[in-house]
């Protein structure tokens, strides 16, 4: 009996016979030997490894249970065998195991085949070639074992195989005519995989020859805005000539029967090499030296050509760029976000762990603020970095792991449990044992995160902001540089030191005039309003609030802005002994939007508006601070409220946090507002409602 196997879905066997049934591979782990060996291309796979692959912890026996599978699998592919006859199809190799099945056995292998094969055959045989080959599929490759390490770079080269095979399809159609063939079938692929830029190109193509020009070019602008907003990448040279060719309804768009136009725009763009890049007859005579932008545009296209099919070498450069977009603050720092989550994905998918590693250790962009902006792209860029880590081998990819390790910390920031502040003590020996002075400043980075697991703290990020200044100043790390100012500004700020505090101030704001860094004066602009009002200077500590929320609107930062203005304006008041109420028309009132900070707001909102009750139900159900710059600052809120509504358990719950930072100003570590001296909320004070 002649055995066929499936693995373009779930893994099946049939005997080669007039009914063809399939045949009965028992359990999960029997078919995931079956797979494992497919996997393998005819070649040997240690009994050692199998059980590697088969278990993550093995239990005792586990090769005594390999070769029961085996010999399960051998009865049920070689019925017919002779007992004590050797196997012929699953045969026993020096240390192992391996399937020597024929190539056009395994619907896989029989798929690149027909690929290949289709490549050279006239349109007509090339689309009913395309048209079998894709209806072997009947799922993702190798489906029920897509979490396995074993079989990720398999099913990835597969999926990508497949893609290939419905580009070439829908070139088929359009070379015999049939555009609107063509249409369904991408629609559909591009909604899957929308960063095709073949796929864009031919859909557009095809409803350009349907006489769908408005279409065909709103293709090409969605196919833009994708390609910008998921992976920070302008349209390659195939779709620029292709928009270009439908505005000016170019004749070599249309298929004429019998003619053969110079290029088809079915077919990609050759690479464009120094043979083909003349000067457009449009372009004036430069007879100057290049402008920045010029330059810029110049290197761009440079690049464009010389890496046009290398997709790894575009992902791992789109992340430099990603990260020269973050610091430039506003729509830069946002679009930065959206696409790094994009290129992380996308690496992902190549299944290749170092490759992975590297496009999420390359956004080393230093974080001041501890609260996320997108808290969803956080959890899942550190989902990918801890797969990643668990994929990469120890060793020789120490600096791709301290990169990861340092990601976790960076992005589990305000989160409670030990897996951030671990992986910061992780990231932090590893690029001190490696010496490296920029991934220990990114290191480092990960620890000032990380170090707010309780109040009183400011001392420790003073010595790791110092640490930062001085390794960055000596190793030319501008970026990290005026991080550690910042972070000692905030430490100092905290400690009641203004000036060391500005400082650190005046040294972040010339480092960033000098290195065009903006969002670094959003920062210094919200400290001198918390100085202002740390030194008893209400009124203008109240304008300068006003005028720093404005500079921060717009700087790209959701997770520093929502809620933050009526938040300074309540701790200005408080801390100066005035009412919480606001003024009627003040940005501080009941009906503002508080964002993340309404729960330590709540009580003194009630409190204003005489619902006492309500008051402390509301401050009975405050949750643990985050453990962020707010730490002190919400407990100090917390304690005042307890405080003026004389409940007694909640005000000791609030002062058991806040004794550590006795000597310190509420608040104040955030350097962004205060509320002044801690040590006010751990006594009692007369005269409270």
């Amino acid at each position: 009996m002649r055995v066929v196997f499936g693995v373009l879905g779930p893994t099946v066997a049939f005997g080669d016979t007039v009914d063809g049934d399939a045949l009965a591979l028992k359990g999960p782990r029997h078919r995931a030997v079956l797979a494992r060996l497919i996997v393998a291309r005819r070649r040997v796979v240690p009994v050692a490894r199998l059980v590697e692959d088969l278990w993550a912890d093995p239990p005792p026996g586990a090769v005594g249970a390999v070769q029961t599978f085996v010999a399960a699998l051998r009865r049920v592919l070689e019925p017919e065998r002779p007992p004590r006859a050797p196997a012929r199809l699953l045969v026993t190799d020096g240390p192992g195991y391996a399937l020597r099945t024929e190539p056009d056995t395994v619907d896989a292998w029989r798929f690149e085949t027909a690929l290949a094969t289709a490549a050279g055959l006239p349109a007509p045989q090339a689309l009913a070639t395309l048209d079998e080959a894709l209806g072997w599929w009947r799922g993702p490759a190798y489906a029920e074992f897509a979490d396995e390490d074993w079989s990720r770079g398999e099913r990835a080269r597969l999926a990508e195989l497949r893609l290939q095979a419905v580009e070439r399809r829908a070139e088929a159609h359009l070379a015999l005519g049939r555009p609107a063939d063509a249409v369904p079938d991408l629609d559909a692929h591009l909604t899957d995989h929308p960063w095709r830029e073949d796929a864009w190109r031919l859909l557009a193509l095809s409803l350009y020859r349907q006489h769908r020009q408005g279409d065909a070019l709103a293709v090409l602008r969605r196919a833009r805005e994708v390609l910008i907003n998921q992976l920070g990448l302008d349209p390659g040279p195939g779709l620029r000539h292709l928009e270009s060719d439908i505005l000016t309804q170019a004749p070599g768009l249309d298929l004429h029967p019998g003619t053969a136009p110079q290029h088809d725009p079915a077919q990609p763009l050759p690479p464009r090499g120094a043979g083909n890049c003349a000067p457009s007859p449009h372009a004036p005579a430069d007879k100057t030296q290049p402008t920045t932008a010029q330059l810029w545009t110049q290197a761009a296209k440079a690049y464009d050509r010389a890496v046009a099919g290398g997709a790894r070498a575009r992902l791992e450069s789109t992340v430099g760029l990603i990260r020269n977009l973050a610091v430039t603050g506003g729509d830069g720092l946002a679009e930065a976000r959206r696409h790094r989550t994009a290129a992380v994905t996308a690496a992902e998918e190549f299944a290749d762990p170092e490759l992975t590693a590297r496009v999420i250790g390359a956004y080393d962009v230093p974080a001041i603020w501890t609260r996320a902006d997108d808290p969803a792209a956080a959890r899942h860029i550190v989902a990918v970095a801890e797969r990643t880590l668990t994929a990469l081998p120890a060793g020789p990819h120490d600096t791709a792991r301290c990169r990861l390790l340092a990601t976790v910390a960076l992005e589990t920031r305000g989160a409670a449990g030990p897996r951030g502040p671990e992986a910061a003590r992780e990231a932090e020996a590893l690029a001190r044992r490696l010496d490296d002075p920029a991934l220990l400043a990114f290191a480092l980075n990960g620890a000032f995160m990380q170090s707010f697991t309780r109040a009183g703290l400011a001392p420790r990020r003073d010595a790791i902001g110092a640490e930062l200044v001085e390794l960055a100043a000596r190793h030319g790390l501008v970026t990290y540089e005026v991080l550690g100012h910042l972070i000692r500004l905030q430490s100092r700020a905290a400690l009641a030191d203004f000036a060391a505090a500005d400082t650190h101030a005046a040294a972040a704001d010339r480092l960033a005039e000098r290195h065009e860094l903006p969002l670094v004066g959003v920062f210094t602009e919200w400290y001198g309003a918390l100085r202002l009002s740390a030194t008893g200077q209400q009124d203008r500590a109240e304008s300068a609030y006003r005028a720093a929320a404005a500079r921060l609107h717009g700087a790209g930062m959701p997770g520093l802005e929502r809620g933050l203005l009526p938040l300074a304006l309540l701790c200005l008041r408080l801390a100066h002994g005035l009412p919480p109420e606001p003024e009627p028309d003040a940005d501080a009132d009941p009906r503002a939007d508080w964002g993340p900070h309404r729960p330590w707001a709540e009580p003194f909102i009630l409190i204003a508006e005489g619902r006492h009750t309500e008051a402390r139900t509301a401050l009975r159900a405050l949750p643990e601070p985050p453990h962020d710059l707010l730490y002190e600052a919400y407990s100090a809120l917390e304690a005042e409220a307890a405080l003026r509504l004389d409940d007694r358990a909640v005000l000791e719950r609030a002062r058991t946090r806040l004794r550590p930072a006795a000597a310190e100003l509420a608040g104040a570590g955030s350097g962004l507002l205060t509320l002044g001296p801690v040590e006010r909320y751990l006594t009692d004070r007369a005269g409270r409602p």
